[in-house]
C-alpha cells in the first residue's frame, strides 16, 4: 500500500499506529485547553506546510527546490509556520500561549517527522502534483492526532482536576466544567507524565485487543 492512501488513523504511519505522536498526546493531554490550542497548531502547521511544498513543486515544475536537502527544507517550513501560528496566538491571548510555549515548539518536529516527509515527497513524484490531495491527506494526518489529542484530554483532565478547561481570558484557560468532588473524585496520579503513560498504556493494550479480535474475525 502507498503512504499516501494509509488510512490515517488506523494505518501503520497513523500517530496510533506507530505512536509518533506519544510524547505530544502525553505533554499536551493534561488540559483540553492544551489540547485545543496543539490541535490547532497541528492543522495549522501540516496543511500550510504540505499544500506551500506541492505549490512550490508545481509552479516551478520540479526545478525550484534542490534535489537534496528537501527534508530539511520542509522541516523549515514547518518550523516557519508554526512560529507564525505562536505569534498569532500570543497576540490573542499571551498567558495562553505562555502556558503552551514549549509544547508548540514541538509540533514541527512531529510534523517534519520522516513518515511526513515521505508522504509529502511521495505526492509530488508523480508527473501531475494534485495540491487538494495533497492538502487533504496532510490535514486528515493531522485530524487523527489532533481528535486522539482532544479526546484524550478529555478523560485525563476530569481524572486530575475535577474539571475541563477552554483557552481564554487574561489567565489563559476558563473553566467550561466542573465536577463537584462529591460526585467525581480526581485522581492526581494522572496530573503527571507518569500517570499519563499509565493510562495511555490502557487504551493502547484496548485498542490493540480489539484490532486482534477484529483482524481474526
Amino acid at each position: 500500500m502507498s503512504l499516501s492512501r494509509q488510512h490515517s488513523f488506523w494505518g501503520s504511519l497513523s500517530p496510533l499506529g506507530g505512536l509518533t505522536g506519544a510524547g505530544l498526546l502525553i505533554m499536551a493531554s493534561g488540559r483540553l485547553s492544551w489540547a485545543i490550542t496543539v490541535a490547532g497548531s497541528l492543522f495549522w502547521v501540516y496543511a500550510l506546510t504540505a499544500i506551500t511544498y506541492a505549490a512550490l513543486e508545481t509552479v516551478g515544475k520540479k526545478k525550484i527546490l534542490p534535489v537534496n536537502g528537501r527534508d530539511i527544507f520542509i522541516t523549515c517550513l514547518a518550523a516557519f509556520f508554526a512560529s507564525i501560528y505562536l505569534l498569532l496566538f500570543w497576540l490573542i491571548c499571551p498567558f495562553a500561549a505562555m502556558e503552551v510555549f514549549m509544547i508548540l515548539l514541538l509540533v514541527p518536529l512531529f510534523c517534519a517527522s520522516p513518515d511526513f516527509i515521505q508522504q509529502i515527497k511521495s505526492l509530488c513524484e508523480g508527473a501531475y502534483i494534485d495540491i487538494f490531495e495533497s492538502l487533504s491527506d496532510s490535514v486528515s494526518k493531522a485530524a487523527s492526532l489532533a481528535g486522539l489529542l482532544i479526546a484524550f484530554s478529555i478523560i485525563r483532565e476530569p481524572l486530575s482536576y475535577c474539571m475541563l478547561s477552554f483557552p481564554g481570558t487574561y489567565q489563559g484557560m476558563v473553566t467550561i466544567m466542573y465536577f463537584k468532588s462529591g460526585a467525581f473524585f480526581p485522581m492526581g496520579i494522572f496530573t503527571a507524565s507518569a500517570g499519563s503513560l499509565l493510562l495511555l498504556g490502557y487504551f493502547i493494550c484496548m485498542y490493540q485487543y480489539w484490532k486482534g479480535r477484529t483482524g481474526n474475525d
